[in-house]
Parts: structure tokens; sequence; C-alpha cells
């Protein structure tokens, strides 16, 4: 396809966005004077900003684009993820958050290393580097292919500009510099979706109303289908999936914990979490509608898009074309601050994690901050710079929705599967779980690789296999009887002082 004139008033308009994430790292740069600092703003960051965070944070231009190409190709049965995120606050308020704020983490896996052990520690925290850095590979790509269709600009520019600017500002600013971008970008991300549907009912037939009765006439709005198809996707298979993926995005993810213990008080954490599933619950459906309006002003008008183009295009390709010179140019800088707020906190938070989980435990004398504030820097450069590079490899997907389930439910199965482990139960134990998460790694990348089992059943199987199979080796004859020290259990969390 030939590429749309991407105008100069446009380029202004993305590079001043750039040029402003850019200036940001540098204020926050000469505020850095610890490692928690760096890592956690000094635990004293408001409860809105980070909710705002945390949001821009996980709502990657992975969403942006491919929840309308899901609903544009499919169906809205995505719509259940909004029910789901609004389900699961109450569970992370409840069960996971209280044993954080009783240890005082600065990573979640120090709730592993007290519960199994540092071994089991230093295995869940590989197992999120893994998937946090092929994730990240995701987010810097999906952008950079929408500037690159727009443009022509060649799309390993596209990269390296994206990787590189996210990388920098990150490096100069830590976390402070994320959670201020992030809220930039959160109020970009929203700003570009009312615009696009303002677009969208504006030009369909009949507006809002002809796009949701042409959408049900062609089956698009079927969500309901409570069958068991194992190969076709279903709204309640999407819930019970989604459930348990939002507990582990919002509940051990790193990149939401760190985020979390930034804030000085739990009744802060319980706002923010209850505030990030209500924009959740009202940017999904609204990402959707989207899919259905593009859906519907291409019926109407078949050369609005070219013939053959992924789903996943679809978005930035009707921003250029049908949107006015400058304002495409903004809904494309609403594409990159999706991007750059989930590349900036996962490259942040991976370094955390090999810092507070690797590197300090194993050394024999403790070295200072400034040290160690210098390692985090070169980390989060050195992350960045990997991270732009895995995301050549990520082009090799069709459809980026599933690329991103791919990712997850290899490893992030897994490490939801050892938490609940830990805090449901007494008697699993590392080595038990160690069987199940294998066992688990080894079926889904089977049934990935040769069988046509829908994506959103990867992990809930995962999950499922990772559970069962590491609750029932832990009661392998032989195994030492002792228990977890008071506190670390649903059963006796009392123990733990506040």
């Amino acid at each position: 396809m030939e590429p749309a004139y991407f105008s100069p008033l446009n380029y202004a308009v993305l590079g001043g966005y750039l040029l402003a994430m850019l200036a940001v790292g540098l204020v926050f740069a000469r505020r850095q004077k610890t490692t928690e600092d760096y890592f956690l703003g000094g635990r004293r960051m408001p409860w809105l900003v980070v909710g705002m965070s945390m949001y821009a944070s996980l709502t990657s231009a992975v969403t942006f684009m491919a929840l309308p190409g899901t609903a544009y190709r499919e169906n809205v049965a995505f719509i259940v993820v909004s029910f789901a995120s609004v389900a699961v606050a109450p569970v992370l308020v409840a069960l996971i958050y209280p044993f954080y704020h009783r240890l005082r983490v600065t990573t979640s896996y120090e709730y592993v290393a007290h519960r199994f052990g540092p071994r089991a520690r230093q295995a869940v925290a590989g197992l999120f580097i893994l998937a946090r850095i092929g994730w990240l590979g995701l987010v810097i790509y999906a952008p950079s292919l929408a500037l690159s269709v727009v443009s022509g600009i060649p799309l390993a520019v596209c990269l390296l500009a994206m990787g590189g600017l996210a990388t920098l500002y990150t490096v100069l600013g830590g976390l402070a510099a994320d959670v201020w971008t992030d809220v930039v970008q959160f109020a970009l991300m929203l700003g570009g979706i009312a615009w696009l549907i303002f677009a969208l009912i504006q030009r369909a037939p009949g507006g809002a109303a002809g796009i949701l009765d042409f959408a049900r006439a062609q089956g698009h709005l079927h969500v309901a289908d409570w069958s068991l198809s194992l190969t076709a996707m279903s709204g309640w298979v999407v819930g019970l999936g989604y459930f348990f993926q939002l507990m582990q995005d919002y509940g051990t993810d790193q990149t939401t914990v760190q985020r979390m213990m930034a804030i000085p008080t739990a009744r802060g954490v319980t706002r923010a979490l209850f505030f990030n599933a209500g924009v959740d619950f009202v940017v999904i459906g609204a990402l959707l509608f989207i899919g259905l309006g593009l859906f519907a002003c291409q019926a109407a008008d078949p050369n609005l898009f070219p013939a053959g183009l992924a789903s996943d295009r679809l978005l930035p390709t009707f921003i250029l074309r049908a949107l006015p010179n400058g304002v495409s140019g903004l809904l494309i800088a609403a594409l990159f601050a999706a991007a750059m707020s989930s590349l900036d906190s996962g490259i942040s938070c991976v370094s955390t994690v090999i810092i507070h989980d690797f590197l300090r435990p194993a050394r024999k004398a403790p070295a200072s901050e400034a040290h160690d504030l210098r390692l985090a820097r070169i980390l989060v450069f050195a992350l960045g710079a990997f991270a732009t590079a895995l995301a050549f490899y990520v082009a090799r997907f069709e459809h980026l929705i599933e690329a991103y389930t791919h990712v997850v439910s290899l490893f992030n199965a897994p490490i939801l599967g050892l938490f609940l482990l830990g805090m449901l139960t007494r008697r699993a134990d590392f080595a038990g779980w160690a069987a199940g998460a294998g066992t688990a790694i080894i079926v889904t990348q089977s049934v990935q690789s040769f069988t046509p089992l829908h994506f959103s059943w990867h992990f809930p199987l995962a999950l499922f296999v990772t559970v069962a199979g590491g609750y029932a080796a832990s009661l392998r004859p032989g195994r030492a009887p002792a228990g977890p020290r008071p506190g670390l259990t649903v059963w006796d969390r009392h123990h733990l002082p506040l």
C-alpha cells in the first residue's frame, strides 16, 4: 500500500511531544539521591497520580491498536475484560496487597523469598524478567509500526527512535519521571480515544446507532456465547482468562507493585486500584466501539482501507487518512504515549528486580547508594537497548494481541501460580511449584504450536496446570512436613505486624 502523507505539521506535533517527555526526565534527574528515590519516588507519590500512571503503563499501544482490530475482525467479546477488571480489584485489596504493606517490600518477589526462600525468589523474578522483556518488544513495535504504516518512514528507524527516547528519559529521571510522564500520556490517550469516537460517529451512516445496528446485523456484538467452544472467542472464556491475567498484572507484576509501593498508605493503594478498574471499564468499551466504527465505515466506503490490510494496522491508517492535518499527528502521538508509558515502566521495574532480587542478596558486603544508583541507570539503558532490539523479532507475529497472550501465558501464569500457592495454602513448597510451572510451560508451548485452541484459553490453562500440578507435587511422599513461618498465608496473616 502507498503510505499516506505525514505532513510537516504532524511531524512537529509528534516531535514536540517526544521532546516534552525528554524534558521531564531532565527535570527529575537532579532529584534522585538514593535507589528508593529512583525506584519508588521516595514512597511519597499521590495515589491519583499513581493510578493514572499504572493505567498508562499497562495499557500499551498493543491494547490501543489490537482491541479495535479484534472488534473489527471478530466480535466484542473482550468487553468482558472490563467487568473482570472491576471484579478483580477487591480481590487484590483483600488478598494480595496486605502482605506487601506488612512486609514493606520494594519488589513483589520479596514476599516469595519470605514464603518459599531465596531460590524461589530468583526463579520467579527470572520468569518476570523474561516475560517483561518479551512484552517490551511488543510495546516498542506497535507504535513504530503505526508510524511506519502512515508515513512511509522505514520501520527500523521508527523502532530505534521509539526505544531510544523512552530509554533516555527513564535513565535520567527514574520512577518519578515515569509516573509524571505517564500522567501526560494518560491524558493524551483518553483525549485521542474521545476524538476517534467523535470522528467515527460523524463519518458512519446513522452515527452511533448506525454503527451498533450494523455490528449487530453482522454478528460483531456477539458476546454471550456460553458454549464450550475451544476454537472460537466467547465471553465467559475471555472473562475467566482475563480475571486471572489481571490479578497477575495488578497484583504480582512488578510494573504495578512498584507503583503501588510508592503510595504512602494502604488506603491510597485501594483508591488507586479502584480508580484503575473504573477507567479500564470505560476505555475497553471505547476501544471496542472504535473497532465497530471502523467496521461500519469500511462497509460504507470500501476504499477506506486497502484490501488485505491487517486488522492491527487499521487504526493508524484511519487516523492519517480520515482525520484533519495536525489532529492525526496528535493521535499518532497518543499511540506513542501508550507505548512509551509502558516501556519506561517496564525497563525501570526490570532493573529494580535485578538489583533487589539478584544483586543485593548475593553481595557479601553492602554497596553505597551512589553505586547502586549508577548501576540502576546503566541497567535501564542496557535493558532499553535490548528491548529495542527484541522489537525487530516481534514483527513476525500476525496479530499483536495473540503475540501478547503468547508471552504472558508462558511466563506470567506460572508467576501468579506461585503467589496463589503461597498465599492460599500451607502445604505448597518451591520444589512442587517448580514441577508444576515446568509442566505448564511445556504444555502451553505445545498447545500454542500444535493445536487450534483459541488463544483466550492459554492463560487459564497455564495457571491451572501450575497450581494443580504444583500443589500435587508438594504432597509428594518423603517431603519434610515443616510449613511457612506464621503470617505468610491467609490463614494466619494477622501474625505479621502492620
